[in-house]
């Protein structure tokens, strides 16, 4: 889900919305620069080139179960969104090099499975573009998992998924649930499943009599936050980890509320995702599982301040994000 970051150094620690994150780079120290949670820990986060990931070994057990095509290729063909969406997916201080938690957690996956990983970032649609054409073995990019997209696509689950709704700072909104947004113009990216939310939430709130939400589309993460600056929306509905680092970053906004990507009664949850019965997503799963198991996984969440998006297990095709209804 692109979103254009502007290069301050701060990210949240954390999906509990704790915002008050003092940062400061240290530009002699590599490019990393240390950002401190409202308890006031604070954790170095490297925004050079040279990430020095945290890695795992080769599991021979889980390797054999890759597909043949891919295993005699020797690469991981890996696809991710080209907007720079920190701490998930965004540019290096070089600003070529592709960093974040996604693109780690994928380093990990590949070397489970011996395979080097080749690396692609495309625009978001070009993502299921390129799976479904093979061109790609799987997608992490912050993929939620949804009944609608198991009918093309295989999951293999990784991390937690929730949704931030972003404020001008001191705009007095709080967002607990529909009846919230009713009336306000709020922005959200196209094809996403916060656009689903969001349509599913005005929906409702018309039919019990309430106004709808003006939902607005704009071209870049750099428009949206222009928009929300300059009070044409109340709202910017995104990735919670996105969102809370964008506040920290700038100090112009403030997260207001936070919801589970699969709606009210469900964990939304972050996969990854490959076409459907190529039989890639029981070797990814294994591979997930065997990071948890040890320990590499946590490190990778904890150097990216998200450790509270764990998960205990990587699942295959849990129940997703609803159809929607009516």
């Amino acid at each position: 889900m692109p979103t254009s970051i502007p290069r301050r150094t701060a990210v949240a620690l954390g999906v509990a919305a704790a915002l008050a994150i003092p940062a400061c780079g240290n530009p002699s120290d590599g490019g990393t620069t240390e950002v401190r949670n409202a308890q006031g820990a604070g954790t170095k986060i490297n925004l050079s080139p040279d990430q020095r990931r945290v890695t795992t070994a080769r599991v021979d057990s889980i390797a054999a179960r890759v597909p043949a095509r891919i295993r005699e290729r020797g690469t991981l063909e890996i696809v991710g969104s080209s907007g720079s969406s920190a701490p998930l997916t965004f540019y290096a201080n070089d600003n070529r090099t592709v960093i974040g938690v996604e693109t780690d957690i994928a380093h990990l996956v590949a070397q489970v499975l011996g395979l080097k990983p080749r690396i692609t970032t495309v625009s978001w649609e070009n993502i299921f573009v390129g799976l479904d054409s093979a061109k790609f073995d799987v997608g992490f990019s912050n993929i939620t998992d949804t009944e609608e997209r198991k009918e093309k696509y295989d999951f293999a689950t990784y991390r937690k998924d929730n949704l931030g709704f972003e404020a001008k700072k001191g705009s007095g909104l709080t967002i607990d649930g529909p009846e919230d947004t009713a009336g306000l113009t709020i922005a959200v990216a196209s094809g996403t499943n916060q656009e689903k939310l969001l349509v599913e939430w005005s929906e409702r709130g018309v039919k019990d009599g309430l106004e709808p939400v003006d939902i607005k589309y704009y071209q870049s993460a750099g428009d949206t936050y222009l928009a929300l600056r300059s009070g044409r929306i109340d709202l910017h509905l995104g990735p919670h980890p996105t969102a809370a680092y964008h506040a920290a970053a700038t100090g112009e906004t403030e997260v207001v509320g936070t919801h589970s990507g699969a709606g009210a009664t469900l964990q939304g949850l972050i996969a990854a995702t490959t076409r459907k019965d190529n039989g890639l997503v029981g070797p990814l799963a294994d591979a997930l599982n065997e990071t948890i198991r040890n320990g590499t996984y946590a490190r990778v969440l904890a150097r990216w301040g998200l450790s509270d998006e764990a998960v205990t297990t990587s699942e295959i095709n849990p129940p997703g994000l609803p159809r929607t209804t009516g």
